[in-house]
């Protein structure tokens, strides 16, 4: 073999090692939080790489409790994934660690979303993310027990005084709790206690910074808490929100406050049973409720973050999104037919929208376990009479400064 064939054989290889690197640079790695692949995911990627020849989107599927913990310890490794489906909550503390790109919205873009959805992607005046998946909560009453504790069963509590009276009146004229007080060591106890927050005009953290915790509505909300603990299930310590809704759907608690996933598992139950509003407390100026999304995050360093965040907004746009929440069930991120029609189909999902202008996002902290972790133990120390709420609030805003 001559010297020429065997160089010539070299380059040959040489050509299609870096032809080979080249395709692999072309990866977009994504990880979506679940169980199985999105039907609707599948589809709208494959249109992606339709589009946009030479890009290769390779989807992993990572269960609720690993995906976020996996995609952010790739990325502290410096091996990051393109895309991932993780909680808004994350965001900031993901950004001030340089570990994602921005994705600003124009005020168009933010126009066509709910009352404060961009906010939940948003701080220092941008957006981090794009909204994927988006969640409200509303009261359901057991009218039933409604009734059989001399209330009139088409009159749901407006307030946090009818709410207390209310639990007080089931939990003494029945065998059954007033209501469900979620206070377990999980993240769910921080959200429901938001639902109180935010059913009062309250806030943790303000548009400029500051923590805002220990306010007036806030402590008309953490009493209110407090005084309905006598009327809830034993031991509510013990119960996140899906356990508590388990005692309400076996017709052993008057209400709970819950998302619209619950429609559907009281198809079929046993006890009449109506769903409306949060609530409001003395301060509050509407309906309010903890506004939860979750986004697309583009990860810093993969080396195809343009093309990342463009699979990422052609996910969500409104075409591709409304598919995908009419698959998954979800509240619409977005005003429009498609939330008309839900409505129209089934006026039980009217409350979830109804919240929505008066709601406000999971506060952005830089340490997310952080906040959860004082906000845990603040509603705890107050249901288990451990602190006043006045102590208890002062006490939380102060840890909570080390976590703007």
């Amino acid at each position: 073999m001559t010297k020429s064939k065997i160089l010539g054989g070299a380059i040959v290889a040489l050509l299609a090692s870096t032809a080979y690197a080249a395709a692999q640079d072309q990866v977009i790695q994504f990880v979506e939080c679940g169980d199985t692949p999105s039907p609707v995911h599948v589809a709208t990627i494959e249109a992606w790489e339709a589009a946009n020849p030479g890009f290769d989107v390779q989807v992993e599927v990572v269960g609720w409790g690993q995906c976020q913990d996996k995609v952010t310890t790739l990325a502290v490794a410096g091996t990051p994934v393109g895309l991932a489906y993780i909680g808004s909550r994350a965001l900031k503390q993901l950004a001030s660690n340089d570990l994602i790109i921005d994705m600003p919205m124009t005020d168009e873009e933010k126009a066509t979303y709910y009352p404060y959805v961009a906010d939940t992607v948003t701080f220092d005046g941008t957006q981090w993310g794009r909204p994927v998946a988006f969640s409200t909560k509303a009261l359901y009453w057991n009218k039933d027990l409604f009734e059989a504790a001399g209330l009139d069963p088409e009159k749901p509590p407006t307030t946090f005084a009818e709410k207390i009276e209310f639990a007080k009146a089931i939990t003494e004229k029945t065998d059954a709790a007033g209501y469900g007080v979620v206070a377990k060591t999980f993240d769910n106890t921080m959200h429901q206690f938001l639902h109180w927050v935010y059913s009062n005009d309250g806030l943790v953290i303000d548009a400029d910074n500051n923590i805002v915790l220990d306010s007036p509505q806030n402590l008309e909300a953490l009493t209110a808490l407090r005084d309905i603990v006598p009327y809830a299930e034993e031991g509510p310590t013990a119960y996140e929100q899906n356990e508590v809704r388990a005692i309400f759907l076996d017709g052993k608690l008057g209400m709970i406050e819950a998302a619209s996933g619950a429609l559907n598992l009281l198809a079929d139950a046993p006890f009449k049973w109506g769903v409306t509003t949060l609530p409001q407390g003395p301060s509050a100026k509407g309906p309010g409720t903890l506004l939860i999304t979750d986004s697309m995050a583009v990860f810093k360093g993969s080396g195809v973050e343009e093309q990342a965040k463009d699979l990422a907004i052609f996910l969500t746009n409104p075409e591709n999104q409304t598919a995908y929440e009419a698959e998954q069930g979800l509240t619409p991120l977005r005003p429009g037919p498609a939330a008309d029609a839900i409505v129209a189909a089934d006026p039980n999902w009217k409350p979830f929208f109804d919240g929505i202008a008066f709601g406000g996002p999971e506060p952005l902290l830089t340490d997310y376990l952080g906040l959860q972790n004082v906000m845990i133990e603040m509603v705890q120390s107050v249901v288990t009479g451990a602190a006043e709420p006045a102590a208890a609030l002062t006490k939380a805003a102060g840890e909570l400064e080390q976590y703007k």
